[in-house]
């Protein structure tokens, strides 16, 4: 079992293999990566394990991602949204989390990944 996990929320699975991917290649084995494309399971996944940082698409199946990521802040998981959404649709609260808008840069993911899995949690 590995200390790393990184949550990725994604409907699209092209997509989600691209972050996959790039998350997979920068950390190989030493991260365990949850992929999930709808709220229902981003919130079991959020709930059931420690997580490092989590990638959030904003539109997946079942809803929005806001109570989720609303939930990974309360817990002091870092967490960035991952959207063709503009910043500006993000309730207020969740307006000082990290954006990186669709399409984005494989550097933009890993770079905040590493970044989050460099910090400890503040939960």
């Amino acid at each position: 079992m590995t200390d790393i996990r990184i949550l990725i929320v994604e409907d699209d699975p092209f997509i989600a293999m691209d972050i996959e991917s790039a998350v997979a290649e920068q950390f190989g084995p030493a991260a365990e990566l949850i992929v999930v494309d709808s709220v229902s399971q981003a919130q079991r996944a959020a709930t059931a394990a420690e997580l490092s940082c989590a990638l959030l698409d904003i539109d997946v199946v079942g809803g929005k991602t806001f109570e989720v990521a609303a939930n990974l802040l309360q817990r002091g998981t870092p967490f960035a949204f991952v959207s063709g959404s503009t910043p500006g649709d993000v309730p207020e609260p969740l307006r000082n989390v990290r954006f990186l808008r669709k399409p984005f840069s494989t550097r933009d993911i890993t770079s905040f990944v590493s970044a989050a899995v460099a910090e400890p949690a503040k939960g």
